[in-house]
């Protein structure tokens, strides 16, 4: 198994004119992952060409951006999958796709001076379960609490240590038994994507990792963010300190808030955390979907390599480029985000959280293809609100001047779905 650089270590690259660059080397993968490369790299291509370059440039951009990227195969580390459940889909409409989301609290390299220096120490600070529809008319996105209990299933590392498995533990010790057994990011990605097929039902089919240097500077790519802060936050030790009202958050203030524990509202467990996760993807992912961004090439290349430059995954580049692409009809009200339902842990209700019976609805509807919350108690078939107004978008330099009026109320982010067309704080 080929191993690369770790992104942590990499040098920011100029934002000028793209260099072409000899791309690092990559992971082999199996024969139809190469089929399905060779495919979309001709839709990659187009693409690109069209919102960016043409000809030469855009081959040289890909380059770039290939070179970026730190390719790893886990297919060797996973084992025996589970069964992808039958789905009523037309097969025009492509097929579903989940990937694993994982935030690393690396602390090497850049990412040393973020979270603090440790050379040897690599944990899972952030996992989401993304899945994209057959008929790419939803984008949903389950956080998973790394606070939560769950058994954790054997898992493999590159050295061939079968890790055993174990019962009533916390879900981010499978990405951290991995890395601290393996000493590698494919250990602990493989523990990690074992551990999620295994406590959900969900087949994964790819991974992507950023660590604390790619998160903070995607944002200050898109020239930061507009969060809605409704009080004061000051926290010492996520290095936050910011005012209540409209506040754009470059990137250290953003990462600072996503790592905050401070304010959280729930007991110092980590739904509160994931909830101000979840607001700034949204925020980020309504930025990034903007004309401001979408029409702005200079705009598109500085996002598109902070993104990539941090950035470890199975996915080949033209993969990425190609599932963009067939997402651009999805509107803000087609991606969705929630937290795996939970409930405090009868044996330590103060620190640790058990996955509640609605939490086996969600994963079988995400197995299943469904919409992520049929049959919950957040069903929008059970209760439809009338539809609100659309927001108006706020640019890089200007915040909103009031509170979008809608006539639904504010979703708690954390503790409640909710969409990119919905309101999550009054400011």
């Amino acid at each position: 198994m080929t191993r690369h650089h770790g992104p942590a270590d990499r040098e920011p690259a100029d934002h000028g004119a793209p260099q072409h660059e000899t791309p690092g080397p990559t992971t082999t993968r199996h024969a139809r992952a190469r089929r399905d490369r060779r495919a979309w790299r001709v839709v990659a291509l187009t693409a690109l060409a069209a919102v960016t370059f043409t000809g030469t440039a855009a081959l040289a951009f890909v380059a770039r951006l290939e070179g970026n990227i730190e390719h790893v195969d886990l297919d060797p580390l996973l084992g025996p999958r589970p069964t992808q459940a039958a789905q009523e889909v037309d097969p025009a409409a492509g097929r579903a796709r989940t990937i694993l989301l994982l935030g690393s609290d690396s602390r090497d390299g850049r990412n040393g001076a973020i979270g603090g220096r440790v050379s040897t120490s690599m944990r899972s600070d952030t996992t989401i379960v993304l899945h994209v529809s057959a008929d790419r008319s939803r984008v949903e996105l389950v956080s998973i609490p790394r606070d939560s209990m769950v058994s954790l299933p054997e898992c493999t590392t590159t050295s061939g240590e079968t890790i055993p498995a174990r019962d009533y533990r916390q879900f981010n010790e499978a990405f951290a038994r991995g890395w601290d057994h393996g000493g590698d990011l494919e250990s602990a990605a493989a523990c990690a994507w074992r551990a999620v097929e295994a406590t959900t039902g969900v087949v994964v089919d790819e991974f992507m990792l950023v660590d604390f240097v790619g998160f903070r500077d995607m944002v200050d790519a898109i020239d930061g963010v507009w969060i809605c802060v409704p009080r004061d936050m000051d926290d010492d030790k996520a290095k936050l300190h910011v005012k209540a009202g409209y506040q754009r958050f470059d990137g250290p203030t953003a990462l600072a808030f996503a790592r905050s524990r401070g304010f959280q509202g729930n007991l110092g467990m980590d739904v509160g955390r994931i909830g101000n996760q979840q607001r700034l993807l949204a925020a980020m992912a309504d930025r990034a979907l903007s004309d401001d961004v979408l029409t702005d090439v200079p705009a598109l290349m500085r996002l598109l390599d902070a993104g990539t430059r941090s950035l470890t995954t199975s996915m080949g580049t033209t993969d990425i480029a190609g599932l963009a692409r067939s997402l651009r009809g999805v509107g803000k009200g087609d991606i969705t985000f929630l937290s795996t339902p939970t409930v405090p842990d009868p044996d330590n209700p103060r620190n640790r959280l058990v996955w509640s019976d609605e939490a086996a609805t969600v994963w079988d509807n995400l197995a299943r293809d469904l919409p992520v919350l049929t049959g919950t108690s957040q069903d929008p078939a059970r209760d439809r609100p009338t539809a609100g107004t659309t927001p108006p978008t706020a640019g890089a330099t200007q915040a909103p001047t009031r509170t979008p009026a809608r006539t639904g109320a504010t979703k708690k982010a954390g503790r409640e779905a909710f969409t990119l067309a919905d309101e999550t704080a009054s400011c």
